[in-house]
């Protein structure tokens, strides 16, 4: 039963793929189609708004300052915003500003797409907060991601000098994908008693003549965008475990198919801007090989149960349950689990600290990779990434120099590769290295020894990874842990945007370059082997000794 469950979800996942995928194509091939007579009046009148007279093609250079100076505003409005809430409207229950750190990390958070939350939702955010702030950048950073995968897909398969319009890519992402879709699954998740309201606190009274107040909000519209735009900030603290935000199995699978959809429609919408749909459907494979064997791990491991209560004789035929909801049991929860950090939305259904230690194992590897489908854009960016990089490595195997889709792969390209594939673990291990080392980091640790390490590792490789979920027996509300996550954020984020937007600009100046029979081709089998080794070895080489250090050690010890 728990695999058929899991089968019918994928499968679902791959009926959406072709016709979402095609759609994407449709939104930013900037070809006449259907769409643009509902949606053209709308854009002009945007366009207007904003006086947005020139449409033209930008330069990598242009297309990467535009997006961060877009960003740049969008944080510095929102972080106003929580600064003064108390005195906003929309603040029934009269929630306090936030502090300086805690808004700084929250705005960094919501704006790079990580949605980290050192706060708990319905008792830190005003509704004014929820919907002007960390919905509108639920938003846009889910845009920012997408414009930037369009604009990388340009640079691979366009003949010219640009790589598009930015403000027009970026409108377009919300006119035509993002709002339209989240209207639609708030609707059904309304449907399927999701709460969304501007009422203040409900107050109950228990049966022991108790009175409690019970939070609510909101709630439907921010759960369709967190999950369509892989954001994962929870309007309640227990994020989707929480009855209203998830109330049942139905809703479990609609948020898991929300969030993982998009990321993998641009594997077919890559395919179809290269004009060979087997180029599309190599990436999408090595995805799916990996989450797969990923998927399969958790699954087992949760399945087998804790070692240490097997040993005292404990009924764990259940499996783990420690930590999960019993409405969504052991199958449901893996898959959540891993799909959110494989799509790097963030959002749990479960708690990750209670999970086995080789099924905390998967959730960090998949952020620490990176790649296995991602986040809205961002997670096909990285494996074209290593696409590139397969084909560099491959060509110096052979003596040759190296093409992907018709452009050589120079040393210009490969330097500005090194830097994106860099600067992830080096902001992953260099900070939780620096938190060991002090009282400011250290004094979080809520459960000493090796799962102590996993708690420091997963805050920064969320982080790093623009994830959001947590061990969240870290004790992570502090100056130190505010600001040092929010530095690794804003790296994890922009440094890799504008180096790959770098080997974007430079490949579509480049001639292209016919075919011939010594051409390493890239829609095969053998490409797909290639592609596969070299996340893998990378992803070994780079992170295995600290996870041996971790989550490997706490399973030897248990076992």
């Amino acid at each position: 039963m728990d695999l058929l469950q899991i089968v019918i979800v994928i499968g679902l996942l791959l009926l959406i793929v072709k016709p979402l995928g095609t759609y994407i194509y449709h939104i930013f091939s900037n070809e006449p189609n259907r769409s643009d007579r509902i949606f053209g009046p709308v854009e002009k009148g945007i366009f207007w708004l904003i006086g947005l007279k020139n449409r033209g093609d930008m330069s990598w250079k242009r297309y990467a300052l535009s997006l961060l100076l877009t960003n740049l505003v969008l944080t510095l409005v929102g972080f106003g915003v929580l600064l003064t809430q108390h005195w906003l409207p929309l603040n029934p229950n009269g929630i306090d500003n936030m502090g300086p750190t805690l808004s700084f990390n929250t705005i960094i958070s919501f704006m790079t797409n990580t949605n980290l939350q050192h706060y708990s939702g319905e008792s830190g955010l005003s509704y004014f907060s929820q919907m002007i702030v960390i919905m509108m950048m639920m938003f846009t950073s889910a845009a920012t991601g997408i414009v930037v995968a369009i604009a990388f897909i340009r640079g691979l398969t366009k003949k010219g000098t640009g790589l598009g319009n930015f403000f027009t890519d970026f409108v377009k992402a919300h006119t035509r994908l993002l709002i339209p879709m989240a209207i639609v699954m708030t609707l059904v998740l309304v449907g399927l008693q999701v709460p969304q309201t501007l009422d203040a606190t409900v107050q109950a009274h228990t049966i022991t003549g108790e009175t409690q107040q019970i939070a609510i909000g909101p709630v439907a519209s921010l759960e369709s965008i967190k999950h369509l735009g892989t954001n994962g900030g929870g309007f309640f603290g227990a994020n989707s475990s929480h009855p209203f935000e998830n109330p049942n199995p139905l809703t479990n699978v609609l948020e898991i198919l929300m969030m993982w959809c998009i990321p993998a429609s641009l594997t077919y919408t890559y395919g179809r801007f290269a004009r060979n749909q087997k180029q599309g459907w190599i990436v999408f494979a090595v995805m799916s090989i990996l989450f797969a064997a990923f998927l399969s791990l958790v699954y087992v491991s949760e399945s087998n149960g804790n070692p240490v209560l097997n040993t005292i004789g404990a009924d764990t035929s259940q499996g783990s349950m420690e930590g999960k909801e019993a409405r969504f049991g052991i199958a449901q929860s893996a898959l959540f689990t891993t799909v959110t950090t494989s799509a790097t939305t963030g959002t749990v259904n479960n708690m990750h600290d209670t999970l086995t230690p080789l099924g905390g194992l998967v959730p960090m590897s998949l952020m620490m990779l990176n790649v296995v489908f991602g986040g809205d854009g961002v997670g096909l960016v990285n494996m074209l990434m290593y696409a590139i990089l397969a084909v560099f490595l491959a060509g110096l195997m052979v003596g040759r120099t190296p093409e992907f889709l018709g452009r050589k792969i120079e040393p210009h390209e490969m330097k500005l590769i090194a830097i994106a594939i860099l600067v992830h673990p080096l902001i992953i291990l260099g900070p939780t290295a620096i938190a060991f080392l002090t009282d400011l980091g250290s004094g979080a640790i809520t459960n000493p020894g090796f799962h102590g390490i996993s708690q420091v590792l997963y805050e920064y490789t969320s982080s790093a990874a623009n994830n959001g979920s947590g061990f969240e027996g870290l004790a992570d509300n502090t100056p130190f842990w505010n600001m040092t996550t929010g530095i690794v954020m804003f790296l994890g984020r922009y440094v890799s945007i504008v180096a790959l937007l770098g080997v974007a600009g430079s490949l579509v100046r480049k001639k292209w370059v016919p075919e011939t029979i010594g051409t390493f081709r890239t829609d095969n089998k053998l490409f797909a082997g290639v592609l596969l080794g070299t996340v893998i070895l990378i992803g070994a080489l780079t992170f295995l000794p600290v996870l041996v250090l971790g989550p490997i050690a706490e399973f030897l010890t248990l076992g």
